[in-house]
């Protein structure tokens, strides 16, 4: 190692420029007999003044922070330590994926706006499910020093992270630094469902074990739709308990056991809370805010849900997640949590004919064909088509009917003072021929099932929302062809077309088939069919006139087509002369009676010889 010599240059340079700045103060010290300057009194003051408060600073702050501290564990006992976190007093912290957006309040922890990025409202408003405290997430829990705290109040301390893509948003309710109730956000890419979690941390002798935490889920939900009465319909609370079952609550208050997730729906959006290890119990009300449909208002109903909280070893662990998104069958059955239950798509066979046989052909149709117009028409065709052997035999049974009326009319005239006799001959007569009333009656209840399914179908179609088809402009809600200056209670202030096209269609329809026959079967004691005949076009008038208008053009369609396969039925298919010919060379025959036809025959035969002795 080389040595370090002493610099004797650097040394005299040192003492050069020391002389020299003894010199200079020498020279620049004021007269002690001179008067004093008083602005520079005055700043050399101040200049002091300010040495003096800097020195203060830190114990000042000290004192202030601790007096804080002591107000607020007055007030929120070890909770209090939270509220002196400057990180976590007031704002919103924000995540979003590509068709989400949440903010997060930092005070209550909770979700205070969630907003859906590619959908309007029908005024073209984007989708908002929670805005301006329509929405509120709280938790009420007992301390060991006897205080009842809710989260809603209290500050959390936000912590925002990025993992894999996925944004984790950790909301901490502290009692220290590593004691804490967190509330755990995480969001994916491109879904509408994220991770949620509850849990506790170090907080075995904050929290009060012997009351129970009660966690408090309340929405008011806003109006999306055009027709708020339509919307409402379908707005209801949904939940699953027991394992699998769903119930439902559209009015007034209810209470479940083990219960996996509860919805908000509001007919084409959801809001829901789902749980790993399911709520012991749960509480749930619903409240309609619609009073008067005429007027216009902001909300459709207010939802509340209490759920109370397990502690395990003094400590709080819940699994969750939230869904905000559409009630969309596709995305919600994905899931496979169930969820697909939350839409209304009707019960036993009737849901399972919309599962597994229109949902995904409709879907198939939708994504070939250029609208979803052409996609209703289509489907409606083929169900049609499927369905006209059931149309051939109700018609079939309606020709034979007809060509036995004249025999009909000559027993109702001869034993017209027996009415026992006259209904004995007329089934005589029905077996020789090989007719029935009730063959025209069992086709048409077969059909029932899918009518329903379909009118279960179309309102919860999330596909047809805002889907436009000739002078509709959104296939799920009514369309209007003019506006009216008042209101007709139940029909409401618009006029739709397609119910009085479908109106029309039903009309000949029952012309075709009922109106026909109705004088010649009218029985004692049955329906008026005339009556009837008007009723039902008229009913679809009025009650269809706020439904989707998707429903009215499947009914406008099926009713055309089968009024056309019924027209080529009659004309090109059946010939009554030849049933007519049948029906006599049957009526030779020795007919074979069945079990049942034979013992109803016993029966109508010992009433009437009870009615005779009667008469005796």
């Amino acid at each position: 190692m080389e040595e370090k010599k002493i610099d004797v240059q650097s040394i005299i340079g040192f003492i050069l420029i020391g002389g020299i700045l003894l010199w200079m103060l020498y020279n620049n010290t004021p007269d002690e007999t001179a008067a004093e300057d008083p602005a520079t009194t005055e700043k050399v003051e101040q200049a002091s003044d300010n040495e003096q408060n800097i020195a203060e600073e830190p114990e000042t702050r000290q004192v202030n922070d601790s007096t804080a501290l002591a107000d607020a564990q007055r007030r929120l006992g070890a909770f209090g330590y939270s509220e002196t976190l400057s990180s976590a007093q007031g704002g919103k912290t924000t995540i979003s994926n590509d068709v989400l957006e949440l903010k997060i309040s930092n005070k209550g922890g909770y979700i205070a706006e969630a907003r859906l990025k590619n959908f309007k409202t029908f005024d073209s408003i984007p989708v908002h499910l929670i805005k301006d405290g329509n929405a509120s997430l709280n938790m009420s829990f007992n301390t060991t020093d006897g205080r009842t705290l809710n989260t809603e109040n209290l500050f959390f301390e936000p912590e925002l992270t990025e993992s894999n893509g996925n944004q984790i948003l950790s909301m901490k309710l502290k009692v220290s630094e590593d004691e804490y109730l967190e509330y755990r956000y995480a969001m994916r890419p491109g879904e509408y469902m994220l991770d949620f979690s509850i849990r506790s941390q170090g907080l075995t002798g904050v929290l009060n074990s012997s009351a129970t935490p009660t966690l408090d889920w309340k929405l008011k939900g806003y109006r999306h739709a055009k027709s708020i009465s339509y919307e409402n319909r379908y707005t209801d609370l949904i939940y699953e308990y027991d394992g699998g079952d769903d119930g439902s609550v559209s009015s007034g208050d209810e209470e479940e056991e083990d219960i996996s997730y509860i919805a908000y729906r509001q007919h084409f959006f959801t809001s829901i809370l789902l749980t790993d290890n399911p709520f012991k119990t749960s509480n749930f009300e619903v409240e309609n805010l619609v009073d008067d449909e005429e007027v216009d208002t902001v909300f459709t109903k207010t939802f509340a849900s209490t759920i109370p909280l397990e502690l395990k070893a003094g400590e709080l662990n819940y699994s969750m997640n939230w869904y905000y998104g559409p009630s969309d069958y596709k995305i919600l059955n994905d899931y496979d949590r169930n969820l697909d239950e939350i839409i209304p798509l009707g019960w036993g066979i009737f849901g399972w004919i919309n599962k597994y046989l229109f949902i995904p052909f409709f879907a198939f149709l939708a994504g070939v064909l250029p609208s979803y117009g052409l996609a209703i028409i289509a489907m409606t065709i083929v169900v049609r088509i499927v369905l006209s052997p059931v149309t051939y035999k109700s018609y079939l049974s309606q020709a034979k009917m007809k060509i036995l009326r004249p025999e009909i009319n000559e027993l109702n005239e001869k034993y017209k003072d027996n009415a026992m006799k006259k209904q004995q001959e007329t089934m005589k007569l029905y077996s020789k021929a090989g007719a029935s009333p009730m063959s025209g009656c069992l086709p048409a209840l077969m059909q029932i099932p899918v009518f329903y399914a379909l009118f279960q179908f179309f309102p919860s179609a999330f596909q047809l929302r805002q889907k436009s088809f000739l002078w509709a402009d959104d296939l799920s809600s009514y369309d209007v062809v003019a506006e009216l200056p008042f209101h007709i209670w139940f029909y409401g202030d618009h006029v739709s077309l397609f119910p009085i096209l479908a109106s029309i269609a039903i009309f000949i329809y029952m012309m075709m088939t009922t109106g026909q026959n109705m004088q010649a079967n009218q029985q004692p004691g049955m329906p008026n069919m005339k009556f009837l005949m008007y009723l039902s076009p008229l009913v679809m008038l009025i009650f269809f006139n706020n439904y989707a208008s998707g429903l009215s053009l499947y009914y406008f369609t099926s009713n055309l087509i089968t009024i056309g396969i019924m027209l080529v039925i009659k004309y090109a298919i059946i010939d009554e002369d030849k049933i007519h010919a049948k029906i006599q060379e049957n009526k030779k025959k020795p007919k074979k009676q069945n079990k049942f036809t034979r013992k109803f025959q016993e029966m109508m035969e010992q009433a009437e010889e009870q009615q005779k002795k009667q008469k005796k």
